[in-house]
């Protein structure tokens, strides 16, 4: 059961890498500059179009991590696809792909889609080709398509629990918030998605920023002995990437929540603040410095601020913290943040 787990696990974080980094990269820069080159339109509209399709990656990387065959990767793919929630039929407009779908469920259905194409195995012998994807996708695609509902309220419960905390004392508030966001962020929760669910504003989103930028940077930090310079950079645009180690082992994350909690509060000091759409991403692609200079105008003194909470304390934190954790309290090593991808 450990290693199924650990195998949905990592082909949902590789598969979260492969079609969010792109955008994570390019989107909020590229948004800055097409008013001036129009051109460059074209590279937003792909990378975002790379996220709709994150379902369909998922599927196919986890079953990489189960080495099932051709056929049954791409079953599972296109069973994760219709329980994902990225799509809507209307019969007027057709069907529309938006999004990057309920996380939690894509996983749910994948691992679903998993146990169904093993079950059959070389059954269907002569038909597996012309009966597994169609099975797939009738048989754990429509459970997944099913309980899609209620996962997706599910979902947004933890919502409602954040925005209740955005009533409290906004520095009390901040750390809270932040510290929700910086564990959602290595979840399969999608922080863009219970921002977007209880449109979360202000210093709330300012708050969650934060949070997710803690995770992202000091994940950043902690990963980059284990693996290779490009792997550990990918965390800074989702860190998600840990999802796997942060589920077998919890506490590798206690630097980056004890950052959160820090920065978090000083969002509420120094009103930070951002959007529904953009309290899920941190640092990645500078949505979440670059939200809060366009909200509150570009000022040296802004500009510093941005600088100082989104990029220097975070790395300054998570060194210090990591240093005690690792080399003190001897609870975490390098090798904690090993990503399995190969």
């Amino acid at each position: 059961m450990k290693n199924f787990i650990n195998n949905v696990l990592t082909g949902m974080s590789m598969g979260i890498v492969v079609c969010l980094i792109p955008n994570a990269l390019v989107g909020e820069i590229l948004k800055l500059i097409i008013p001036y080159v129009p051109q460059l339109e074209i590279i937003l509209n792909t990378s975002v179009l790379a996220m709709s399709l994150l379902p369909v990656i998922i599927g196919v990387m986890t079953g990489i991590c189960f080495k099932l065959t051709p056929v049954q990767t791409c079953s599972v793919g296109l069973a994760a696809f219709v329980g994902s929630g990225v799509y809507t039929i209307d019969s007027d407009a057709g069907i529309t792909i938006a999004g990057i779908g309920v996380v939690i469920n894509i996983g749910i259905t994948t691992a679903l889609a998993v146990l169904f194409v093993q079950f059959l195995g070389n059954k269907l012998k002569d038909f597996t080709l012309l009966l597994m994807p169609a099975l797939a996708m009738f048989v754990p695609g429509l459970i997944g398509n099913a309980i899609l509902p209620y996962v997706r309220t599910g979902s947004g419960y933890v919502g409602l629990i954040i925005e209740h905390l955005t009533t409290l004392q906004p520095v009390v508030m901040g750390s809270l918030i932040a510290m929700i966001f910086s564990i959602l962020i290595i979840s399969p929760i999608s922080t863009i998605g219970v921002a977007t669910v209880i449109m979360l504003s202000g210093i709330g989103a300012g708050a969650a920023n934060l949070g997710v930028c803690a995770s992202g940077v000091g994940m950043c930090i902690a990963s980059y002995k284990a693996n290779n310079i490009g792997t550990a950079i990918a965390h800074v645009a989702s860190a998600k990437i840990q999802m796997r180690n942060f589920f077998m082992k919890p506490k590798i994350a206690f630097p980056m929540i004890i950052t959160a909690g820090i920065l978090g509060a000083l969002a509420g000091l120094f009103e930070i603040v951002g959007t529904p759409y953009s309290a899920g991403f941190g640092l990645g692609g500078f949505v979440g410095p670059l939200k809060y200079l366009s909200l509150v105008g570009w000022t040296p003194y802004t500009l510093t601020i941005a600088i100082t909470l989104f990029i220097a304390l975070p790395i300054l934190l998570n060194v210090v913290l990591l240093r005690i954790f690792s080399m003190k309290l001897k609870w975490i090593t390098s090798e904690d943040y090993k990503v399995h991808y190969e």
